[in-house]
């Protein structure tokens, strides 16, 4: 026991000391601000990538609430709002802020904002039968449209 007291204070006295110079510690610091700066941008790219994707989903479940409706009303569109639509699928009634209805005897267009509010995903059916699904802003926007 005495010996290895007798280590310890002489290495303290010879100027034997261990630890990590202030340059270590700088770079490491660096490198950890490096890796956070490639970090972070790409956390915030995919969590604006999933709300759009809720968006597009959401759009999707009105669709489906819109088609009931018509089904149970001679096929007509017409009278559809998100309140008669969540009263169809009650899951909208979590997003109906965000949903937009335009409905007429043979069309609609439901469109739904993204939680930030830029971005607007829609899917409209004309009177032929044809459905488009148009879009403003977003990532997954190419030329107007989403799919």
């Amino acid at each position: 026991m005495v010996q290895n007291m007798r280590k310890r204070v002489g290495a303290r006295l010879s100027g034997e000391e261990s630890g990590f110079t202030l340059i270590e510690l700088l770079v490491v610091m660096l490198i950890i601000g490096l890796l956070a700066a490639i970090a972070i941008p790409a956390f915030f790219n995919q969590r604006d990538k999933a709300k759009e994707s809720d968006a597009k989903e959401n759009a999707h479940t009105a669709q489906v609430a819109i088609e009931t409706y018509a089904t149970d009303n001679n096929g007509s569109y017409a009278g559809a709002t998100p309140a008669i639509l969540a009263g169809i699928e009650p899951t909208i009634t979590g997003w109906q802020s965000r949903l937009a209805v335009t409905a007429a005897a043979g069309t609609y267009t439901v469109t739904v904002t993204v939680k930030s509010g830029t971005p607007t995903f829609s899917i409209a059916r004309a009177a032929s039968g044809a459905v488009t699904y148009p879009c403003v802003g977003g990532t997954s926007c190419s030329g107007g449209f989403w799919g």
